[in-house]
């Protein structure tokens, strides 16, 4: 799970997106110096965490990896602002390796393939759309509730009526320095074990 600070860039203000809404949907509720995110079902998108260094060890600026210590400290921020919401946050890396073990055509697309992708703990079903991707390769997954550099939140899908959850991940997605123009996905060498984080 990430979360997001830039005290040069907004100002001391911990941003903590869970899920993606319709920004003409939502609704926000102050608590003190935390500000609640929904949508106008109730469902919880997000908060934002004003004086965020009161309540923080932060050390590090742009998108932050939560750890177990950043949500210890978010619970004590949460209290000493009269919020009890649950802070039961998904803490597993969000990218990380896959292998292919298959690739399917796509029934419905010709440039679409549908591949089963093991990444230790589970096997998802990804349809990808890159040319060179293939059985038998390790490469860079982006798990459901992964947030892409360019601020996309991965969710689970139907791509031509085909389930997706995840997506298999070019070097340009993933912001690499020196990506190459041409499309396909990042293929890993062998060194890399399916299932450990991939730091983007």
């Amino acid at each position: 799970m990430d979360v997001f600070y830039n005290q040069n860039g907004i100002g001391d203000v911990l941003i903590v997106p869970l899920k993606d809404g319709n920004r003409y949907d939502i609704t926000h509720e102050n608590f003190g110096d935390i500000t609640k995110i929904t949508d106008n079902q109730g469902e919880i998108l997000g908060y934002n965490i004003y004086k965020a260094s009161a309540y923080f060890d932060l050390t590090e600026i742009g998108k932050i990896s939560m750890t177990e210590l950043m949500l210890d400290q978010m619970k004590k921020a949460f209290s000493q602002n009269n919020l009890d919401d649950p802070l039961k946050f998904d803490l597993s890396p969000k990218h990380v390796v896959g292998y292919v073990r298959e690739k399917s055509p796509h029934e419905n697309a010709d440039k679409l393939s549908v591949c089963q992708v093991d990444t230790s703990d589970e096997q998802l079903q990804i349809v990808c759309g890159a040319p060179n991707v293939e059985a038998g390769q390790k490469v860079v997954v982006a798990k459901v509730g992964a947030v892409m550099p360019s601020g996309m939140m991965i969710k689970p899908t139907e791509l031509r009526g085909v389930a997706s959850n995840g997506m298999i991940c070019s070097q340009k997605e993933l912001g690499l320095e020196n990506a190459p123009k041409e499309k396909g996905i990042y293929v890993l060498g062998d060194s890399y074990t399916a299932g450990e984080a991939f730091t983007v």
